[in-house]
């Protein structure tokens, strides 16, 4: 009989999973057997069919055809002022070379919603937000109450990966509430919980696997702001104000400094 977590296991596989259930998969798969095969077979006839597939050009003919299309779709498109700015010169260039391969027809299509829509997702930038937007859930905030520091920072040791900086910035209107524990990257994250006004602030951390930290973006209305501290990367995400965000960030910080020296 076939595991009840097939389906979910494939959803995995094609990335359609949120990250808490993503790790429960992966937990899963560990201990199935019958799962653990099924990822393996996903992943080698992934790996045949990219391997095998033949390669088509698309016609030049029904190239040009779609590059006109799409130049004016988007001259349509674009405001008066930007239209003006781009007098006497035409997009194409931005689409030469897209339409090389048997895909080129769909490219085409999704190039002009791209242009006109936010960047590409990221993946680490949807699972942050998505554990930020998780957790205004009812009882999904906090799973260890607490305002003080002493309280909150042993907890992360047996509950995540890491042992994030945590303070109260009360004084300066960051008010310590607690922490949890979040899963994304392949680790167990540690979340510290702050509320400045009405606002809630996720203070997410985990161990950098890559030199480089992302660049602070807004995704969906919510603020990131990124930094690293040793070998923990640190993310604030909230809905409170650019310059109010970057106030605890600056706070955090300084405090890493005066625990490192």
């Amino acid at each position: 009989m076939q595991c009840a977590e097939s389906l979910r296991v494939q959803a995995y596989f094609d990335g359609e999973l949120d990250a808490l259930s993503a790790a429960d998969i992966e937990r899963h798969s560990g201990t199935c057997a019958e799962c653990s095969a099924l990822l393996d077979d996903i992943k080698q006839t992934r790996a045949a069919l990219r391997h095998d597939l033949g390669y088509e050009s698309t016609p030049p003919e029904l190239r040009a055809r779609i590059m006109r299309a799409l130049d004016q779709e988007i001259e349509a498109k674009l405001p008066r002022l930007q239209r003006q700015r781009i007098t006497g010169r035409r997009l194409r260039p931005f689409w030469q070379g897209a339409f090389s391969g048997i895909g080129g027809t769909a490219i085409a299509a999704g190039m002009a919603f791209f242009l006109l829509a936010p960047a590409l997702t990221n993946p680490l930038l949807d699972d942050l937000v998505s554990a930020h937007v998780r957790s205004l859930m009812p009882d999904h905030l906090i799973d260890v109450v607490s305002t003080d520091k002493h309280t909150v920072k042993p907890w992360f040791a047996g509950h995540t990966d890491v042992s994030p900086v945590v303070a109260d910035f009360d004084q300066q209107g960051y008010r310590l509430i607690g922490g949890r524990a979040d899963y994304f990257d392949h680790q167990r994250a540690a979340v510290v919980v702050y509320q400045h006004g009405s606002h809630v602030i996720n203070v997410f951390s985990w161990a950098a696997t890559t030199g480089s930290v992302p660049k602070d973006t807004t995704r969906n209305g919510y603020h990131l702001a990124f930094w690293k501290t040793g070998d923990l990367v640190y993310c604030a995400v909230s809905d409170t104000a650019w310059d109010e965000l970057l106030g605890l960030v600056r706070l955090l910080q300084d405090m890493s400094t005066r625990d490192a020296s």
